[in-house]
Parts: C-alpha cells; structure tokens; sequence
C-alpha cells in the first residue's frame, strides 16, 4: 500500500552537508524533515511566524528515523510526508526517496501544539491541517 503522501519536496544535498567519507551526515536529515515541515505548513497556509504571532507554536516531541541508504554530495532526494493524528499529538510521517524512488530514510516525528506556551489539545492546528489529515 502506498502511503497518502500530501507534500513533496525536492532537495539537493550542498557541499558543507557531507563528512570526511563524503555522505550526508547523519543530522542533516533532521534538517532536510524540519525543511519539509515548514514548505508544508506554509503550502496548508500558515508559517512558523503565522502561527508563532497567532499564540500557538507546534513543537517536535519525539523523532524516529530509519536510515536506509546514504547520499552524496550532488545528489538529489524527493522528500514526502503525510499526516495523522494521535489524540492531541500531529504525527509527521516522513520519507525520503532518490529521484529513482529508491528509499533513504523513513521518519516519524511527533509535533505537540502549544498555545500560549501551555501544552493544549491542538484544536488550532488540525483546523489548520483538516484538508491533510489521515486518519
């Protein structure tokens, strides 16, 4: 079963994001995921600073990765995500692919939703998200 992806983003890994053995470093991927979150929010029609000015902030509570292949420096990678939701918890759930469809890292990523700064239920946030939530 495919997964109900709801955004993608093309990546390209740049040169101070490899190591000495000239891969990708691990931490970079948290990078390239927190990247795809943000383009996402922003597509579903709100930014960090929207929601940050609006009283409420998503906050990542847990990050689980799976690293399947490594990428080079030039190499180029389709990241993809779809959303469900636990309760009060939003779960990102993230893939990255090569351009061929070959899988690089799977990823999921718990998101807490504060509002003004207290931990809430995260009513503002699935308005927000409606359109991409799967249950």
């Amino acid at each position: 079963m495919t997964p109900p992806y709801v955004f993608e983003l093309p990546i390209k890994v740049r040169d101070y994001e490899v190591d000495a053995e000239g891969i990708v470093n691990n931490a970079n991927y948290l990078h390239y995921l927190e990247h795809t979150r943000h383009e996402f929010c922003e597509k579903a029609g709100l930014s960090f600073r929207q929601m940050h000015s609006q009283g409420y902030d998503p906050v990542v509570a847990r990050i689980e990765v799976k690293y399947l292949r490594p990428l080079g420096l030039g190499d180029s990678m389709v990241s993809k995500l779809w959303l469900s939701r636990k309760g009060p918890v939003f779960v990102f759930h993230q893939d990255i692919f090569t351009p061929a469809g070959e899988p690089v890292i799977k990823a999921i990523v718990d998101i807490a939703s504060f509002e003004n700064g207290k931990l809430s239920r995260g009513d503002r946030l699935a308005e927000a998200f409606a359109a991409y939530l799967n249950d």
